[in-house]
C-alpha cells in the first residue's frame, strides 16, 4: 500500500506543478489508480501511472480521465505518453480485445469523439489491463501498458467530487 501511494505522490508531483501541490485533494488510491480534486481549477481526476518497462520513458507518463464541470467535459480519457511521437504516427490503444484509434501530437494523446471516449471508458471498467502504442521521433515502436484494477472507482470518485458543481 505504501508503495502505491508513492507512486501515486510522485506522478502527481511530476504531472502537475508543485507550486499548486497544496491545492489538489486526494480522494482516495483504489489499487492501481488514485483519485484528486484540483479545486481552484474545478476539475477532478482518475490517474495512474504505467507498468514499468525495460525501454526508457523520455516523460513521465500516465493515464487520467477528467471531469471538468465548468467546461461541460466528464469522463475525458486522456494519455500523456512516456515518448514524443513521430509526426503522423498512428497511436493504438488496446482496452481488454478492443482496439482504438486514437487522436494526438508529441506525447499528448485522447479519442477521436465522443463515442469513442465512451467505449474506452466503458472498457475501462470491464478490462484488466489497457495498452496504448506509438512510434517515437526515432522510429521506435513503445507501450504504455496501465492495469485497470481500482480505475473504475477511481474515475467514479472523481465524478462524484465534481458533478455536484
Amino acid at each position: 500500500m505504501r508503495s502505491t501511494i508513492a507512486r501515486f505522490t510522485l506522478i502527481f508531483v511530476v504531472a502537475f506543478s508543485a507550486s499548486t501541490l497544496s491545492a489538489k485533494d486526494s480522494l482516495g488510491i483504489f489499487e492501481s489508480w488514485g483519485a484528486f480534486r484540483d479545486a481552484p481549477n474545478g476539475r477532478c481526476y482518475a490517474i495512474a501511472t504505467p507498468l514499468p518497462t525495460a525501454s526508457k520513458r523520455d516523460i513521465a507518463a500516465y493515464a487520467s480521465v477528467g471531469t471538468w464541470p465548468q467546461r461541460r467535459l466528464r469522463g475525458q480519457v486522456y494519455f500523456k505518453l512516456g515518448r514524443r511521437t513521430r509526426p503522423g504516427t498512428r497511436i493504438s490503444l488496446r482496452v481488454g480485445n478492443s482496439w482504438y484509434k486514437m487522436s494526438g501530437s508529441r506525447s499528448d494523446v485522447w479519442a477521436f469523439d465522443a463515442q469513442t471516449n465512451a467505449a474506452i471508458l466503458a472498457g475501462m471498467r470491464s478490462s484488466q489491463s489497457m495498452t496504448i502504442a506509438a512510434f517515437d521521433t526515432r522510429g521506435n515502436r513503445f507501450t504504455d501498458r496501465y492495469p485497470l484494477a481500482g480505475a473504475a472507482t477511481a474515475i467514479d470518485a472523481a465524478t462524484l467530487a465534481c458533478g455536484r458543481k
